[in-house]
């Protein structure tokens, strides 16, 4: 796993400074791009609820869905990604043929030039949109129509490839989540023993 820093400034996914939080403006600095980062992941999802329920032509559903998934994966992974976070994640293959993850992340020094607004944006809809996808695999399977079987694994796919890279990205690219995890229970788990420790 490789791990570069570029110039401009890194944004929390989990843990705030309350002073940090402050500092930061909470307007909207790119517009457009929090708009196509929403846009293309809701319209799939709607895309796909209208179509299966009154569409006649699969076909025709199932290239507009696809259509509106790779134009989200696209955006979330070269454009909104690197605006509204400061986070860029790829995938490339050296001469040996071994694939390496390379992860980017801005600075910590200018942390100021995130907007609040738009790191809550830009993961809400990281995170939210392919849990949707899931449930549709599930409601899929459950209901034996079997032919949107493969637009709703595609839907996964693309959506959990970006959500898994951001937060690779975010955690350090060799940091392992499951120890990550761990460690952020452990450190809740401990901080609730000393409050009820230091409670008369």
């Amino acid at each position: 796993m490789l791990r570069q820093d570029s110039v401009e400034g890194d944004v929390p996914l989990f843990h705030e400074d309350e002073h940090e939080v402050r500092e930061r403006k909470s307007k909207i600095k790119h517009p457009l791009a929090s708009f196509f980062h929403l846009f293309f992941r809701t319209m799939a999802i709607l895309s796909y609820l209208l179509c299966e329920l009154f569409s006649g032509s699969f076909i025709v559903s199932m290239v507009a869905i696809i259509l509106l998934l790779s134009c989200d994966f696209w955006t979330v992974k070269n454009v909104t990604g690197r605006l509204l976070v400061g986070l860029r994640w790829w995938n490339q293959v050296d001469e040996d043929g071994q694939s390496h993850w390379v992860f980017e992340a801005r600075k910590e020094t200018s942390r100021k030039t995130v907007s609040n607004s738009e790191s809550r944006i830009f993961w809400l809809g990281l995170i939210v949109c392919p849990i949707f996808w899931v449930i549709f695999v599930f409601s899929t399977v459950f209901s034996f129509r079997i032919k949107w079987l493969g637009v709703v694994i595609m839907g996964v796919t693309l959506q959990w490839a970006n959500l898994y890279g951001y937060v690779r990205c975010k955690v350090g690219g060799g940091t392992n989540l499951r120890t990550m995890a761990t460690n952020y229970l452990g450190l809740q788990l401990f901080k609730q023993t000393l409050n009820k420790t230091e409670e008369p």
